[in-house]
């Protein structure tokens, strides 16, 4: 502390943004109980390195084979987020590529149904099948299609007006979708 110009201990907790039960940690000779993070600040608020920091308190530097054995992992962690990144992008790609005639002719389709608003939508629809397809290829079903009359089942509808028991039937107004039978959203459905 002194090579450091630090007077005292409330001092260095101070200086290091350490607590001062980290401080009394250390004076104990209780450096394993400390967290790295710590034991860092400390090091560089009294200058010295956090190898020599740890021989000093009592913690000897790491042995030739944890550093290989360090390195190692550092080498893995890196390949795996390496891997992670070209994994989501080959998802990506493989995924714009089922939807391009969608990504290509929508804003077109778009773009002339608000010129001409009495365009017939039933010309739309075959642009949406690459979504469909894409949903399809990812497990994603229907819950029930818009207008089918289903007996009532909370676990797989959400009742968007009046009232309705287990079993009584009701009409869905908007689909609801399953994931490989797990629910993703529920149908909206109504009484009849």
């Amino acid at each position: 502390m002194q090579s450091a110009d630090i007077p005292s201990f409330k001092a260095l907790s101070r200086q290091a943004g350490v607590s001062e039960r980290q401080i009394t940690r250390l004076c104990q000779g209780k450096l394993a109980e400390m967290r790295i993070a710590d034991a860092h600040k400390l090091s560089q608020t009294l200058k010295i390195s956090l190898n020599q920091f740890l021989a000093t308190f009592g913690i000897n530097p790491p042995n030739p084979e944890t550093a290989v054995l360090q390195q190692e992992y550092q080498r893995l962690q890196t390949q795996m987020a390496q891997q992670q990144e070209l994994l989501t992008q080959e998802f990506q790609a493989a995924s714009l590529q089922v939807l391009e005639s969608f990504l290509v002719y929508w804003p077109t389709a778009e773009s002339k149904a608000r010129e001409n608003p009495e365009m017939a939508a039933v010309k739309l629809l075959p642009l949406v099948r690459p979504v469909q397809q894409l949903l399809q290829q990812w497990g994603v079903e229907a819950i029930a299609p818009v207008g089918a009359e289903v007996p009532f089942d909370p676990q797989w509808h959400q009742l968007i007006q009046g009232t309705a028991q287990p079993g009584e039937p009701v009409k869905i107004r908007n689909t609801g979708y399953r994931h490989h039978q797990k629910l993703l959203l529920r149908a909206q459905v109504s009484p009849l």
